[in-house]
């Protein structure tokens, strides 16, 4: 499901990132064309303005003079004197004839021809001129009309664009590249960013696939001690069945508070979960909890004891009966793991920043290659050896607890053996 999803999504987020710059790239060649466009335009009508100006002060039009004028084929002047060619013209070939004469007849049939830059007895308009031809071809035309006193001097110039289309298709060509390599580069990107974004959303998925594995392999158990239990008891004479009753009752209790546990999690899970922080004694908190787990460390044949500092320590900022089931379970595990005649020590420091609860046993220790999955859900470093109450739920209730309250949970080696577990405020 989630290749398929990675896929789309990765389809989705590269089209839409493509047609964006794509659409930019657009625009901005369409603007940068324009302006060449404009730009070149400009600049023909400059060039015309100063042609016209020196052709008024020349009294004699000299091949010469037209020659360069022409500036090595930019442009091309065909001149007529009371519509009589110059013989600077009788080098143009027929196409050239034609599209002078196309030019001339698209200036007179204009309606309304605008003039621009009056010049004594010297007229003068440039346009864009397309031929007929199906070339596909492009001009700037220029057509000056000069009244002598001799008669009329009719000068057609014309621009091939070709230069500027050149230019045009180069910019194009290189947009096209650019865009390729960038759509390319932004599907890679669209790929790995869209599967680093579902990688979550996968291992959470597979979290919730293996604790639904892990509750219901942990329910079967006790469900079949009760069913068994409950046909037996049926059966039974008056004392065998109050002993199948409470083992109904007991594995009843067991499956609740699993069950607890579970919804404890998932509330975590939702960012439902009600932390209320208040200052809190930690000093009193911890000889209450040492109050409370003496004697069950002493039916063990445990020795518990508690190390406080000598100085005050401030009041630290926690919901209280959150805190109380963090250390009820680090001391819970502690008694359970460790073995009669083991030692347990519940202790506070302060550090003038941070307050830290250690809960240290002496007990069989965990291995450095499990305690990365500790904090993991029905995980148990060592299930046989395991009590029964265990689910592997406590040390995750725990690390969500004290997350919550932006602290963290660490566990170390006892020196000497056996496990230290911190909780950092």
């Amino acid at each position: 499901m989630f290749k398929k999803v990675h896929f789309r999504l990765a389809v989705l987020c590269g089209s839409i990132t493509a047609f964006i710059l794509l659409t930019m790239s657009l625009c901005y060649l369409y603007i940068s064309e324009q302006g060449l466009k404009n730009s070149s335009y400009s600049s023909f009508q400059n060039d015309m303005n100063t042609l016209i100006t020196n052709l008024e002060h020349q009294t004699v039009i000299t091949h010469e003079w037209l020659t360069k004028m022409e500036d090595n084929g930019k442009y091309k002047i065909h001149i007529t004197d009371n519509g009589v060619p110059f013989l600077f013209n009788e080098r143009e070939s027929q196409e050239e004839k034609d599209l002078f004469q196309e030019a001339w007849a698209l200036w007179q049939n204009s309606p309304g021809p605008v003039y621009t830059n009056v010049f004594s007895d010297i007229y003068h308009t440039e346009f864009l001129f397309a031929p007929k031809d199906d070339s596909g071809r492009k001009f700037y035309a220029c057509v000056a009309v000069a009244q002598r006193s001799s008669g009329s001097l009719q000068i057609i110039i014309l621009a091939p664009l070709d230069a500027l289309q050149a230019q045009i298709n180069r910019q194009r060509f290189l947009f096209a590249l650019l865009n390729i390599l960038a759509v390319i580069a932004l599907s890679f990107f669209a790929w790995h960013f869209t599967k680093r974004i579902l990688k979550p959303l996968e291992e959470n998925q597979k979290k919730q696939i293996q604790f639904i594995a892990s509750a219901s392999h942990e329910l079967r158990t006790p469900l079949a001690v009760i069913l068994s239990c409950a046909s037996a008891s049926g059966k039974a004479a008056g004392g065998e069945r109050k002993h199948f009753l409470d083992a109904i009752r007991s594995e009843g209790m067991r499956m609740s508070k699993l069950i607890d546990d579970m919804l404890l999690l998932t509330t975590a899970d939702s960012g439902s979960w009600s932390i209320q922080p208040a200052p809190t004694e930690a000093d009193t908190l911890l000889l209450n909890l040492f109050e409370a787990f003496q004697p069950v460390a002493a039916e063990k044949n445990i020795a518990l004891s508690i190390t406080l500092p000598e100085t005050a320590v401030p009041a630290v900022s926690c919901d209280k009966e959150r805190m109380i089931q963090v250390l009820s379970i680090l001391l819970h595990n502690a008694v359970s793991y460790t073995p009669a005649g083991g030692k347990i020590r519940l202790s506070l420091t302060f550090n003038g920043k941070n307050t830290f609860i250690s809960v240290e046993d002496n007990g069989p220790g965990i291995p450095d290659a499990e305690k990365e999955h500790i904090f993991e859900r029905f995980y148990r470093a060592d299930r046989s050896r395991s009590e029964k109450g265990h689910f592997g739920l406590g040390l995750c209730i725990a690390a969500e607890i004290v997350h919550a309250h932006h602290g963290k949970l660490l566990v170390k080696d006892t020196p000497g053996g056996g496990s230290t577990f911190t909780v950092i405020l």
